[in-house]
């Protein structure tokens, strides 16, 4: 029962929003996941009933790390955490970074000591989401034998793999059958840090089926700027004059999704800002989220200079 605050419960495939005095049955020996959807802390009470012992209960707990059997009417305060998938869109052929990217995938290109990916890695790790996947075209057998698993990195690790490039929706849609619930997308040539937890938080409270990280730049007219009502993202104007730009507020490159987006990517090569964005603002299921953290694009010579001098790393 829960006594205070919203909370989501994850059962299997079933995921129930629960309020003040909401109650539910879960059978013994169900393995569940309780997270706060109310940025106070919220309070749930589990109460086992009839003959178990301490084996019948499973409940992830609040940081999705260790189970937490309970046995006894027991009272806790909930932790939002953040999806148990990310994807990262590493199949890029580097075209603007070339003659370095003949040789070397931009997954692999160093920042202080560490690859481009392994720094998206470490934000993923901070919140707790180690189910990676990276979709790989361009020299996809050196990041594949660079990763290769993810346990050297603490995480799990597989390949969605592009024969020919699909943009970047088209490899979200590939993995269909594995996204079977919330889930994050992330550009692969971005250096970010943000708070992925509140940014959950955010995106499960607005409905959303898709939110969009949104980081602010000084001269938006070279970028798709965002267009707000509220939160919901409206439009994205593409390269505006900087007089003329609705907002500073640029797509960051990383995404919080529901399944049920799966259904507006087409089949083949697609681009999620122009054949998936538009449909869900327009229907008013595309939500932003602005973020103040550390941003750089590391997509051309320029900019990834600039990265190599500013990037503080993940706090």
């Amino acid at each position: 029962m829960v006594t205070e605050g919203k909370i989501l419960l994850e059962l299997g495939h079933k995921r129930l929003i629960l309020r003040k005095n909401d109650t539910v049955m879960i059978p013994m020996r169900a393995v569940h996941r309780v997270q706060g959807l109310t940025r106070k802390p919220a309070r749930f009470i589990e109460l086992a009933i009839g003959d178990c012992d301490e084996n019948d209960i499973v409940r992830l707990d609040d940081d999705f790390g260790r189970g937490v059997p309970r046995t006894s009417q027991s009272t806790s305060r909930t932790r939002f955490a953040a999806p148990n998938i990310a994807i990262i869109l590493a199949g890029g052929s580097g075209t603007r970074m070339r003659p370095i990217t003949y040789e070397i995938p931009k997954a692999l290109m160093p920042i202080h000591g560490k690859t481009l990916t392994e720094h998206l890695i470490n934000l993923f790790k901070k919140y707790g989401t180690r189910e990676l996947i990276l979709s790989v075209g361009h020299l996809k057998e050196k990041i594949k034998s660079y990763f290769g698993d993810g346990s050297k990195f603490g995480v799990d690790m597989t390949y969605t793999e592009e024969s020919e490039p699909l943009g970047t929706a088209g490899p979200i849609r590939q993995m269909k059958d594995r996204l079977t619930e919330t889930f994050i997308v992330s550009n692969g040539d971005e250096l970010k840090d943000i708070d992925i937890q509140d940014m959950y938080l955010h995106h499960k409270e607005s409905g959303a089926l898709v939110t969009v990280a949104l980081t602010t730049v000084q001269d938006p007219s070279h970028y798709g700027v965002a267009r707000l009502e509220g939160d919901r993202i409206k439009e994205f104007v593409e390269k505006p004059r900087k007089e003329d730009a609705p907002s500073n507020l640029i797509n960051a490159g990383l995404y919080i999704m529901e399944p049920e987006v799966l259904a507006y990517i087409p089949k083949g090569a697609s681009m999620l800002e122009r054949d998936v964005f538009p449909r869900l603002a327009k229907e008013g299921k595309l939500f932003g989220y602005p973020f103040s953290g550390q941003w750089y694009d590391t997509g051309s010579f320029e900019r990834y200079e600039r990265a190599l001098k500013e990037w503080k790393g993940i706090k």
